[in-house]
């Protein structure tokens, strides 16, 4: 009788710690930009093991997210780029107290898998990659492509890089074999398993990309999310940003 009551107790109390876990766990759903997609693949889960919480992502282009929350998405937390972000605190979708940079990412140069790397040690090192490519992928189109331009231009090599220039994923067609290399974000060629990162621009011409997150005004689990931006910021998401080609904030 005894071992029965004591079994029964504790079964209540094992049924209640249940119920009170169940009650504080809660479910983030997440709008984030491509180019924290692969950080946040690994990440999220081991937020979710370490917090109880459940982390529901939608990856896609910043610029479609923005449409989809002034359209009125449902969601508790948004990576996107910086002036995204920003307008959005403008109009009131996001909250401005809670906006935070979780990562940058540095422009790289992709090569075929196994493909011998170039030297990127200097700018002149890249220069000379430049010049000897048979091929040169990257996509022309938003801020990195604008750099890469501009990048060019100063370094005299516009007419060099027109010359032998796909306009398309960098790291994709690094990765297929349609250019010898790619130039895009470091982070994005991590996406393409093809591909490899050959190394990043030398610092006197590097560029990088920061990744601000902000919660939503209308946010239906605000303390998780919050928690979830806490998380981002520890040793362990860290390690996960550096092994996929992202930095932590400077």
């Amino acid at each position: 009788m005894k071992r029965t009551r004591s079994f029964t107790l504790a079964f209540v109390l094992l049924l209640i710690l249940s119920i009170s876990v169940a009650a504080q766990a809660a479910e983030i759903r997440v709008l984030c930009s491509n180019g924290l997609k692969a950080v946040m693949e690994d990440a999220a889960p081991q937020f979710e093991r370490a917090s109880g919480h459940k982390v529901v992502m939608k990856f896609g282009l910043a610029a479609g997210f923005k449409q989809q929350i002034e359209a009125g998405e449902a969601f508790d937390l948004a990576v996107l780029t910086p002036a995204l972000i920003d307008d959005l605190i403008k109009q009131g979708k996001l909250t401005a107290v809670s906006r935070v940079v979780v990562a940058r990412s540095g422009l790289g140069v992709a090569v075929r898998k196994g493909a011998p790397k170039p030297d990127l040690s200097t700018a002149d090192a890249f220069k000379r990659t430049v010049v000897n490519a048979k091929s040169i992928g990257f996509n022309e189109r938003g801020l990195t492509g604008i750099y890469l331009w501009s990048l060019f231009d100063k370094l005299g090599l516009t007419a060099v890089v027109k010359a032998k220039f796909k306009d398309g994923s960098g790291a994709t067609m690094a990765g297929t074999g349609q250019t010898e290399i790619g130039l895009t974000q470091a982070s994005e060629i991590a996406l393409v398993p093809e591909a490899e990162l050959a190394g990043r621009l030398p610092a006197e011409i590097q560029h990088f990309t920061v990744f601000p997150a902000a919660i939503s005004a209308s946010a239906r689990e605000p303390d998780a999310a919050r928690s979830l931006l806490k998380f981002l910021a520890s040793p362990e998401a860290l390690k996960v940003m550096r092994e996929k080609g992202l930095e932590p904030p400077a």
